[in-house]
């Protein structure tokens, strides 16, 4: 079954190229379709999967990005500076998580493209009853402990933190890979939608998360990180670089 046919959307800031909210959860995907359904019986076992950052159950949330999307300011996503601020303290809860201080490092190329690897276990990833790898959908559901709640922690630029689905949702392109024990996963985002399957990208080498983006050029803000952000986390040593990765 193909993709489903929406309406033209109307001109709005907040479009996002190739996807058309038609009414609640609803949409249409770009060029490649969109992402594989899983079967009832995939998606009954993933339910059955602690909560304890992600609904593991639900692959993409098109009513949250689009809330982040019309309303960034209330909801944290603020400038590039904030963004890589939200996808290091991911890096940080996971070097906590080991009991060792973890390295990220932070690269800004001459275009502006974000990467920001660490060196942690990768995202969850696991395999369901279908036999479907599935990774924990960090990039297109909200973070059930941060976003919308009134006392959410702050990161070192004063803002609340919401999560890294508020980072996707203002990306027209986002690249979140990461590799494990067991193997290594690539997907690319549109403004937190996947563009494609989750893809296998070889027998990994090092465990890891990289996160690849490039914001959208309505953002302003602060673009860089601070010396006090640098030594800001706890469990993280934060390394910056600019160039060529």
């Amino acid at each position: 079954m193909g993709p489903t046919v929406a309406p033209p959307c109307a001109a709005s800031r907040n479009r996002v190229p190739g996807l058309c909210l038609t009414g609640p959860g609803q949409g249409s995907f770009g060029r490649n379709g969109p992402p594989k359904v899983s079967t009832l019986a995939g998606v009954d076992e993933r339910a059955t999967w602690m909560v304890t950052t992600h609904d593991w159950a639900k692959e993409v949330d098109v009513e949250h990005l689009a809330q982040v999307r019309d309303d960034p300011d209330s909801h944290g996503s603020g400038c590039q500076r904030h963004m890589i601020l939200e996808v290091l303290a991911y890096a940080d809860e996971e070097a906590r998580s080991i009991g060792r201080t973890g390295v990220a490092v932070v690269t800004i190329d001459a275009h502006g493209t974000v990467t920001v690897a660490d060196d942690g276990r990768g995202t969850d990833t696991r395999t369901d009853a279908e036999g479907r790898v599935v990774r924990k959908p960090v990039m297109s559901t909200q973070d059930v402990r941060f976003f919308d709640v009134a006392d959410g922690p702050l990161l070192p630029d004063g803002l609340p933190r919401r999560g890294m689905s508020t980072v996707a949702a203002r990306c027209p392109v986002l690249v979140h890979e990461n590799h494990r024990a067991d193997g290594a996963w690539s997907q690319t985002y549109r403004y937190g939608v996947p563009d494609d399957e989750l893809r296998s990208v070889g027998a990994p080498r090092t465990s890891g998360t990289t996160v690849v983006f490039s914001r959208d050029p309505e953002i302003g803000g602060p673009e860089h990180l601070t010396e006090d952000d640098l030594r800001a986390f706890a469990w993280l040593r934060v390394e910056l670089r600019t160039g060529p990765i």
